[in-house]
């Protein structure tokens, strides 16, 4: 069963630095055993976790649009993890109500690292859902590599035909072979994506890679967590990107990979048009918070 509550929406700092955040519950019910529950996307903004936080009425839940993405104001400049962090450590602050569990999922969980290695104070517990980090990867240069060609190509010919290449590179199955850069570009109206350049050069997505892609946790930092840092993966992700990049961070800190319901997406109730499986992916989430 799920319950609807009314969000409350705020807005932290001006001009490009502005974070729109939605509060759902009363934060003065926060406990330390039942804390705040804050959940992040990037570039994904609060629209994608209604359904999940549908969930949790149990306890204050938080969702918030990233800098650049949503209802912030957008411009052209690069973003990068660590000022994700900085936001979210603000954001955190504003809340005041003691450390927060943190769901943390795609580029939001990279971001999620770079926030628990330098204020790890402000969180009880992060779950970093596939965070799609190349750094330690066997194929990581050519990841990386196809990474800049697609931001050459938004740069040049905007975002359908970028968007074509990132939608390819998302949904490829184990590492990426050496040659992977030498197959012919997608064609955009395959997906579905305009094959015109309007200009525009604002997209959160593109303004995020390649650093997103590119950030190397600091896992000294990230090992003092011990069992409050946990990193997961969708049970039917295989052996694509984001999931690698999940096992790979898991590995180096020498910590278990959890399995969650579904993949990538499998929080989502058709948000985006997209359905997960996000009753049972809500279930296995309190399993790891509680």
């Amino acid at each position: 069963m799920t319950e609807s509550i009314t969000a409350q929406t705020h807005t932290m700092g001006s001009g490009t630095a502005a974070v729109t955040y939605d509060v759902r519950g009363d934060l003065g019910d926060a406990t330390a055993q039942r804390p705040a529950l804050l959940m992040i996307g990037s570039p994904m903004d609060a629209v994608g976790f209604g359904t999940l936080a549908s969930h949790f009425t149990d306890r204050p839940v938080v969702t918030y649009d990233p800098r650049g993405a949503g209802r912030n104001p957008t411009d052209t400049t690069d973003l990068v993890p660590e000022q994700h962090a900085e936001d979210l450590h603000r954001l955190i602050r504003e809340l005041d109500c003691g450390p927060v569990d943190l769901f943390a999922s795609s580029g939001g969980a990279v971001n999620a690292l770079a926030l628990a290695a330098v204020w790890p104070g402000d969180l009880r517990r992060v779950v970093a859902h596939e965070p799609p980090t190349a750094v330690l990867l066997p194929d990581r240069e050519v990841v990386l590599a196809a990474v800049r060609d697609m931001r050459a190509t938004y740069a040049s010919s905007g975002l359908g035909p970028a968007m074509a290449k990132f939608i390819t590179l998302i949904m490829v199955d184990g590492p990426l072979p050496e040659d992977y850069l030498d197959q012919p570009a997608p064609d955009p109206a395959a997906f579905g994506l305009p094959t015109g350049d309007d200009g525009s050069r604002t997209d959160p997505l593109m303004r995020n890679m390649p650093a997103c892609n590119a950030y190397r946790p600091d896992f000294g930092a990230l090992t003092a967590l011990g069992p409050r840092l946990v990193l997961a993966a969708g049970v039917e992700s295989g052996q694509q990107l984001a999931a690698r990049g999940a096992r790979s961070v898991a590995g180096q800190l020498g910590l278990p990979v959890t399995e969650y319901p579904s993949d990538h997406g499998g929080f989502l109730g058709g948000e985006y048009g997209q359905h997960g499986d996000p009753e049972a992916f809500a279930t296995a989430l309190r399993a790891t918070l509680d």
